[in-house]
């Protein structure tokens, strides 16, 4: 089979309206082959830790494809120890971002993203002899719902207004022969990521909890009513197949 007959098939429009009201064209899959096989992006490909951010992400064509690349150096790295892919996998899922602005595109882009990661695992889980884990499916369903974001890149708004926010999953522990990969989650907006902004690590952009409920005797000590206590919260340092518990503790003031 030539490369014609390859991508005759290909779609790389939806329709007329969708072009004329958002501009939208799809990248054939040789050129986005041809792109990625560009010296600098071809190694950025090949380093497992190595991030990638698609401001306009469509179904996902430019990351699944990352994707595919940074799985098989994997399963040829790893794939000896399904401990090991299991963790080294999801670490490479976790590099991988994308902005989309319309809702089908972006929920295209989580499910091809999902169906390469699983079809990766179950595969190399039954040359293992193993069977997949539920913990490591729902940590990456967990990354991959949070490094794929609806929203308009141009104004780093979501379609609901808010800021768009992106999660970094910073490895605490990578090195050569590690087995098991520690993760640790911080939050931070399109605008943090695009201005250099440093954070704490473990930092969420939200951190507020509900007060206690109001003691009736506060009225005797004049004491302020009916307020929020503001605590503030942080990720902890969990091994990367259990992100998916999204576990927090307080942070000591």
């Amino acid at each position: 089979m030539n490369l014609s007959d390859k991508y005759a098939n290909e779609k790389i429009i939806k329709s007329k309206k969708r072009i004329q009201n958002h501009g939208e064209v799809f990248t054939p899959k040789r050129i986005v082959n041809n792109m990625l096989d560009l010296p600098n992006i071809r190694e950025a490909c090949e380093n497992l830790t190595s991030t990638f951010l698609e401001p306009a992400a469509g179904e996902g064509i430019f990351l699944v494809e990352i994707l595919r690349r940074k799985l098989a150096l994997v399963k040829k790295s790893y794939g000896d120890d399904l401990l090991r892919y299991e963790n080294y996998s999801l670490l490479v899922l976790s590099t991988l971002y994308g902005v989309e602005l319309l809702e089908d595109n972006a929920q295209k882009c989580v499910m091809n993203m999902y169906q390469v990661y699983y079809e990766a695992y179950q595969q190399q889980a039954i040359k293992n002899g193993r069977k997949v884990k539920n913990k490591v499916l729902d940590s990456a369903k967990l990354i991959i719902s949070n490094n794929i974001v609806q929203g308009n890149f141009l104004t780093k708004l979501s379609t609901a207004g808010n800021p768009i926010v992106l999660s970094e999953w910073k490895p605490l522990n990578f090195h050569k022969g590690v087995k098991t990969i520690r993760i640790q989650r911080t939050e931070y907006t399109l605008l943090d990521i695009l201005g250099g902004i440093k954070k704490e690590g473990g930092e969420p952009l939200t951190y507020l909890k509900e007060s206690e409920q109001l003691d009736l005797f506060d009225f005797l000590d004049d004491k302020e009513i009916a307020k929020k206590e503001r605590k503030q919260m942080k990720y902890i340092a969990v091994k990367v197949t259990d992100v998916y518990r999204e576990e927090m503790e307080e942070v000591d003031e």
